[in-house]
């Protein structure tokens, strides 16, 4: 029997690469509301609770708001916004960076998709922590680049419109309050004792994602050969995997895996600094490659189904 899976939000960018990348699969009857009534209170509530599984694509407050309308406990929801990460009684949607992650998303009636960010950041610090190469006091600091789909609609509009503001010919840092979105997340996740020092760059492509934690040696209870058998221990693919040499002739290109959804670590530097480095697409495993694994994952259905890896 086909599941029922309702998109809520089904107009942002996230909501319309879900849609389109659910609609030819036969063991789901997408729910999509027409314009008239996509945010109309009583149509939503009642489709959220005729559903078997619920994406949410919406602002945090409108994320928030659904989830207390929701009566059938049988209901699961995968909410793609920031609203939900660090709740308590949700379950964090990267299943390879938790211990038995696979099996509790699989059981889990609320799931919050990692933010794009956040992702390659919990990815690289996760498993060092976890063996305990890296103290939990470490301060550290990230650096990501990424393409301007994950800016949203409005963001895309700008990139891609005529007569563009020429500053958006170079990269652009932005987040320099130091208040991003994502903090939470990426401390919670790895359990740090303080939120690193974040510089995200936005370009001038579509998509893709390189986010990179800087470290000295002296930062580490080991050297680079216990920090790859740390990744290789926890990234078995098929989605996330570490790989040795992945620079193209010295070069890590951020669009790399753009189009698709796996992500790759990578370790670069020398015996006193280091670079860790995770690729990936920001729509792909940042974002809508996530919800769909972790859909996968409730349905009991093969790991990568729908996925391009």
């Amino acid at each position: 029997m086909k599941k029922k899976v309702f998109i809520n939000g089904a107009a942002g960018t996230t909501g319309l690469n879900i849609v389109t990348r659910l609609s030819g699969r036969g063991d789901l009857d997408l729910v999509l509301l027409p314009e008239e009534t996509r945010k109309d209170p009583a149509a939503v509530k009642q489709a959220l609770n005729d559903s078997d599984i619920a994406f949410f694509c919406l602002p945090d407050d409108a994320s928030r708001e659904a989830v207390a309308w929701l009566e059938n406990p049988d209901t699961v929801v995968l909410d793609t916004s920031t609203a939900h990460r660090t709740a308590p009684d949700w379950v964090y949607g990267f299943p390879e960076v938790q211990e038995d992650g696979f099996q509790r998303i699989a059981h889990a009636k609320r799931i919050a998709v990692p933010g794009c960010h956040a992702s390659g950041f919990i990815a690289l610090v996760t498993p060092l922590i976890r063996s305990g190469l890296l103290s939990k006091d470490a301060l550290l600091t990230c650096f990501s680049l990424t393409g301007y789909s994950g800016g949203g609609k409005k963001m895309i509009a700008q990139y891609e419109e005529d007569g563009r503001d020429p500053l958006l010919d170079a990269p652009r840092q932005y987040g320099l309050s130091q208040k991003h979105k994502h903090l939470p997340e990426m401390q919670a996740m790895t359990g740090l004792d303080t939120a690193p020092l974040f510089c995200p760059i936005v370009s001038d492509f579509y998509a893709g994602m390189e986010v990179t934690v800087p470290l000295h040696a002296s930062q580490l209870k080991g050297d680079l050969q216990d920090v790859r058998q740390a990744y290789l221990a926890a990234y078995t693919g098929p989605v996330v995997t570490f790989r040795e040499a992945a620079d193209e002739n010295g070069f890590l290109s951020a669009g790399r895996f753009a189009g698709r959804d796996s992500m790759e670590i990578t370790l670069t530097g020398n015996g006193e600094r280091i670079l860790l480095t995770a690729r990936y697409d920001n729509l792909g495993k940042g974002a809508c490659g996530a919800a769909i694994e972790c859909l996968n994952l409730v349905l009991g259905c093969g790991l990568t189904e729908g996925l391009v890896l």
